[in-house]
């Protein structure tokens, strides 16, 4: 089988004539800017596309929304350091909790995201819920789930998760009485 040749994204950018090395750009206003040395086009022709795909299980956690990307890291770090360019899959393979990104630094955004969600998904044995065989707090955990969603994809830029400064990957728990969780990471790029 013939490996798959490369894409190659090649941009010529228009130059100005006071700065031959910082290519002129135009706003959405159709207005000139200037770009950074830093802005710069990574072309494909030496690398090959590749996959990795691993499994991680997220032990047992409280009701609630949890930070675990130094989890998700140590997971996947030694793939991850082999890609230049690429994209991370998170996909979690429950119906009662979910993945999202958000605030990593103060965890009070995780309490009042947890609060947030109970008022607006009442449970209970007074709720409105036909489904409770498992429980009057399983309905509302899959009502939830579906509020976040159960898959996340992040950019991967020299081989670390691209992220910003203030963001995390978080496993928000919608039982009382959780199980293992687990998410498989699906690492994509060149």
């Amino acid at each position: 089988m013939q490996a798959a040749a490369a894409v190659v994204f090649s941009v010529k950018p228009r130059f100005s004539s006071a700065s031959p090395s910082v290519p002129r750009l135009r706003s959405h206003r159709g207005r000139p800017v200037a770009a950074s040395a830093a802005l710069g086009t990574t072309t494909t022709e030496s690398m090959a596309a590749k996959w990795a795909q691993k499994t991680v299980v997220i032990p047992p956690h409280r009701r609630g929304c949890h930070l675990i990307t130094s989890k998700i890291l140590r997971g996947i770090e030694q793939d991850l350091s082999g890609f230049k360019c690429g994209l991370a899959h998170l996909f979690l393979q429950h119906t009662s909790a979910s993945l999202t990104i958000n605030e990593n630094y103060d965890s009070d955004v995780q309490d009042d995201t947890e609060t947030f969600l109970n008022r607006i998904v009442p449970e209970g044995r007074s709720a409105p819920w036909k489904h409770t065989l498992e429980g009057p707090d399983d309905m509302p955990a899959h009502i939830k789930s579906s509020m976040f969603g159960c898959a996340l994809t992040i950019p991967i830029t020299d081989g670390r998760l691209n992220m910003g400064t203030w963001q995390g990957i978080w496993l928000c728990e919608h039982r009382d009485h959780a199980t293992p969780r687990i998410i498989v990471i699906t690492l994509n790029g060149m």
